[in-house]
């Protein structure tokens, strides 16, 4: 199996996550060894969460999984790129397609685009 350096940051990498067909960047998350591993045994976007400490499979919840179509390795072997099929269209647990909605304008912060789904009806808040 392809050895990745988890040593650099305390075990994990990150994992920088785009739309295999437009290119868009939909977010950064992170991996553990488990996760990296689950993700290639099962073709689904996995990650470690760094707030609860588990691993969690993009989309369990909301539906709006993550298949992984392309993976790249930096030159370090320390961050991977995750081309992604986002079923659902969304990528964000806020409901927008992608995690970077905000935009710097005039040094304020300007949401762009739709949200593409209502997260308290997904995720009964």
């Amino acid at each position: 199996m392809l050895a990745l350096n988890f040593k650099k940051m305390g075990g994990l990498i990150p994992a920088i996550v785009q739309d295999y067909k437009t290119g868009d960047v939909l977010m950064l998350a992170f991996m553990n060894q488990a996760a990296w591993e689950q993700t290639l045994k099962t073709g689904r976007a996995t990650y470690f969460s760094r707030t609860r400490e588990v691993l969690w499979v993009k989309g369990l919840t909301s539906g709006h999984i993550q298949r992984v179509k392309e993976i790249r390795v930096d030159c370090d072997n320390d961050t991977v790129l995750l081309k992604v099929e986002q079923v659902g269209g969304a990528a964000c647990h806020t409901g927008y397609a992608s995690c970077f909605f905000k935009k710097v304008e005039d040094g304020t912060l300007v949401h762009v685009g739709q949200p593409v789904f209502d997260p308290k009806e997904v995720y009964q808040l």
